[in-house]
């Protein structure tokens, strides 16, 4: 038991910080109409840690968090410079984006023997081995994310949005995964999209228990904890939208 809450708490720490930015960077996703930029933000960091990795860098060092950080910014300096550009089709941009920076992540895999393995912790991430160390710089990360938004976001314009939300899905996506970071970002905005006074803390009761049932369900099932919160969050979401249609 004592071995099973060491694990937990940890775990369930890393999912409330990335609910604390990712729910109003989600519903502002949501509302701007770029649902999928999250998904690709999170793959073209993934590439920076691929990257950093072929580079042989150390797997926990700050040269990969660098290398995570500067593939963000870059993609969302990108994905700013189409939207000026072809607004029309920027939808369609993001999904270039994703699949590209995908691909260039499996070619970069190819030749490692560990490659499948790593790439599988990209995608679903390792929730339960979170670094608690981390958790610290984390939530200062996180708080920062916060302040400057809640204080500046109607003022920080579109390229503001972009870095700031490339620097929030750079420190989320090496804590739970791409898998979780989409479902993080999107699930708690558009299950909450009818209400108003409340949505931001529908979001983050849906998104905490989603996380803590996820991970307790792991914890019984030995199931992996990453895919038992999308789909607990999945369930929830659908529970609270159809809830929230009712109350219209």
């Amino acid at each position: 038991m004592t071995s099973d809450l060491a694990i937990f708490w940890p775990a369930m720490a890393a999912g409330l910080l990335v609910a604390a930015t990712h729910v109003p960077l989600g519903i502002q996703v949501l509302n701007r109409g770029i649902v999928f930029i999250d998904l690709a933000v999170a793959q073209i960091a993934g590439l920076g840690v691929v990257f950093a990795h072929w580079l042989g860098l150390e797997a926990q060092g700050y040269g990969v968090q660098l290398a995570a950080f500067a593939a963000a910014m870059g993609g969302a300096l990108l994905l700013d410079r189409t939207d000026r550009m072809w607004p029309e089709v920027q939808e369609a941009v993001i999904g270039v984006v994703f699949i590209l920076a995908a691909n260039a992540a499996i070619l970069l895999l190819a030749a490692n023997p560990h490659g499948a393995e790593h790439l599988k912790d990209l995608l679903t991430g390792q929730i339960l081995w979170v670094n608690a160390a981390w958790l610290p710089l984390v939530a200062l990360a996180s708080a920062a994310i916060m302040v400057v938004w809640l204080g500046f976001g109607p003022r920080i314009g579109r390229i503001g949005f972009y870095l700031l939300f490339a620097f929030a899905v750079t420190i989320s996506v090496q804590l739970v995964g791409i898998y979780l970071v989409f479902a993080t970002l999107i699930i708690p905005a558009l299950a909450s999209r009818r209400l108003r006074k409340w949505r931001m803390p529908a979001g983050y009761t849906l998104s905490a228990a989603a996380y803590g049932v996820g991970l307790l369900l792991s914890a019984v099932s030995d199931l992996p904890a990453g895919p038992l919160i999308v789909c607990a969050m999945a369930v929830g979401g659908l529970a609270l939208l159809m809830i929230a249609e009712k109350r219209v």
